[in-house]
C-alpha cells in the first residue's frame, strides 16, 4: 500500500512516498538533480511498487522547492537538511525498520555518499555519482576522451576519413588538449573522500555510456580509490531500459541484502 507523507524540514513542508513492506531493512531512494520522486519515466515509483511486494519498506521524497515539496530549491549542495529530515519521517512512518539502506543517482548519489552517515543511514548504492563538475558547456574531459577513443575504434569514421570527411588533425589536437592534467576541484576531492571513507558501506553501480559515470570513473581513478562497483552496459543516466532497469534492481536487492 503506498501512503502520502507530509513532513517539517526547516520551516517547510516536504512529500513523501511510502510503500509499505514487512521487512527490517527499509530503501531510501534520493531523487537527483530537479527530478520528483516518482524518477524519470515513473521509474523510482514502479522500482518501489516492485520491492514492497517483495517485503521491503521503500520511502521517496521531493526536496524542498520540488513536486509537491514547499520552499525554495538550493540545490544537492543544500540536500542535508532535507535528508536527514527524511530518513526521520521513514523511521516515524514505519517504526519496524532496524535500518535504513538508500539508493541515489547523480547528485542524490553525492548528497547520500556526504551526508547519509549523519541521517544514519546503513549503507548506499551511488548510481552515477556526480564528482566532476564541467568549466564549460561541454561534457566532463574524461567523457569527451572516451567519445573519441570510440570514434576512433568505430570502422565508420576511417572510411569518412578516407573520403575527406573527418579531419585527424583536429581531432588529436582536440584529444591533446584534454589531456592535460587539471588539480581536482573541491566537490571532486570532498566527494571521492566521502565514499571512500564508507568502506564496505558504500557500493556503486555505473552505466557504462553515460558522461556523468565516465567522469566519475576517472576521477576515481586518478584519487586511487576502488568502491565496490558494478557496471551496467548502457549509454541510459537514469537506467530506463528493460535491461537497465532489472539489473538495478538487483544491485539494489543485493544492496538491502547486505544489510540483513
Amino acid at each position: 500500500m503506498r501512503r502520502l507523507i507530509a513532513f517539517p524540514c526547516e520551516g517547510e513542508t516536504l512529500i513523501g512516498s511510502l510503500d509499505d513492506g514487512t521487512g527490517k531493512t527499509g530503501l531510501l531512494i534520493v531523487s537527483g538533480g530537479n527530478e520528483i520522486r516518482a524518477g524519470a519515466h515513473r521509474g523510482m515509483a514502479l522500482l518501489a511498487a516492485e520491492l514492497a511486494a517483495e517485503g521491503v519498506a521503500v520511502f521517496r521524497y521531493d526536496r524542498r522547492g520540488v513536486g509537491d515539496s514547499t520552499g525554495a530549491n538550493h540545490g544537492f549542495r543544500e540536500g542535508r537538511a532535507d535528508l536527514l529530515a527524511a530518513c526521520d519521517a521513514f523511521r516515524a512512518e514505519a517504526p519496524h525498520l532496524d535500518r535504513i539502506a538508500a539508493f541515489g543517482n547523480c547528485d542524490a548519489a553525492t548528497t547520500l555518499a556526504l551526508h547519509g552517515r549523519a541521517a544514519g543511514i546503513a549503507r548506499v548504492l551511488l548510481a552515477n555519482p556526480w564528482v566532476v563538475e564541467p568549466t564549460d558547456e561541454r561534457p566532463p574531459p574524461a567523457a569527451i576522451r572516451a567519445h573519441y577513443a570510440a570514434r576512433l575504434r568505430d570502422p565508420a569514421t576511417w572510411r569518412r576519413a578516407l573520403g575527406g570527411g573527418v579531419s585527424f588533425g583536429k581531432l588529436l589536437r582536440g584529444m591533446a588538449s584534454l589531456s592535460r592534467k587539471t588539480p581536482a576541484a573541491p566537490l571532486t576531492t570532498q566527494a571521492l573522500t566521502a565514499i571512500h571513507n564508507w568502506g564496505a558501506g558504500a557500493a556503486v553501480i555505473l552505466a557504462s555510456g553515460d558522461a556523468t559515470a565516465i567522469a566519475y570513473a576517472d576521477a576515481a581513478k586518478q584519487a586511487g580509490i576502488a568502491p565496490r562497483t558494478v557496471t551496467i552496459p548502457s549509454s541510459s543516466h537514469s537506467f530506463a531500459r528493460a535491461a537497465d532497469a532489472a539489473a538495478l534492481a538487483a544491485a539494489i536487492r543485493d544492496l538491502v541484502n547486505a544489510c540483513e
